[in-house]
């Protein structure tokens, strides 16, 4: 069966989002697309860069936008793995960006339809033609294994530092 165009760009996403995971920061990656061209690359490197803005979102729109040159992404598609939080979907709005195509929904920071959805509300001067869900079982077992093997680091830490205490002792 044939690779639709938003599975191939969500594959290239989720290429992205391997970038972090490498990196031991939360697998989330995107890509922006004009004309059927990879505009706009970025994957998560909050902690990495020490940055609060350092969202894979926002790392894409910086880029596209220089590619562009023009804060107005008119026209582009936006590929996620992780559904985007506030921060991400403001930015989306703001840079004009015509679709938003979604991986994985996240309903404890999701502002694209989860807790908020900011990508499609009527009050704003834009909104965003969102999809969702495309690709989403391996968007959302890349999260799951990177949740799973952080959580056993951190058990097998916390042990250590019980064992290294004792040992001080």
């Amino acid at each position: 069966m044939a690779m639709t165009q938003d599975e191939k760009y969500m594959k290239e996403a989720i290429r992205q989002a391997k970038k972090a995971y490498a990196l031991g920061e939360v697998p989330i990656g995107c890509v922006i697309v004009y004309q059927d061209k990879i505009i706009g690359r970025g994957y998560n490197r909050r902690n990495t860069d020490k940055n609060t803005l350092a969202h894979a979102e926002i790392t894409a729109i910086n880029k596209a936008s220089r590619k562009m040159k023009d804060w107005r992404l008119e026209g582009c598609t936006l590929y996620v793995t992780l559904e985007p939080c506030q921060m991400c979907s403001g930015a989306i709005v703001q840079a004009r960006i015509t679709e938003t195509v979604i991986g994985a929904m996240n309903p404890k920071a999701g502002c694209g339809g989860s807790i908020l959805n900011i990508l499609e509300m009527p009050a704003f001067n834009h909104q965003v033609t969102v999809r969702r869900g495309i690709l989403e079982e391996e968007c959302t077992q890349l999260l799951k294994t990177f949740f799973k093997e952080l959580r056993e680091r951190n058990r097998i830490e916390k042990q250590q530092r019980r064992e290294n205490n004792l040992s001080e002792n």
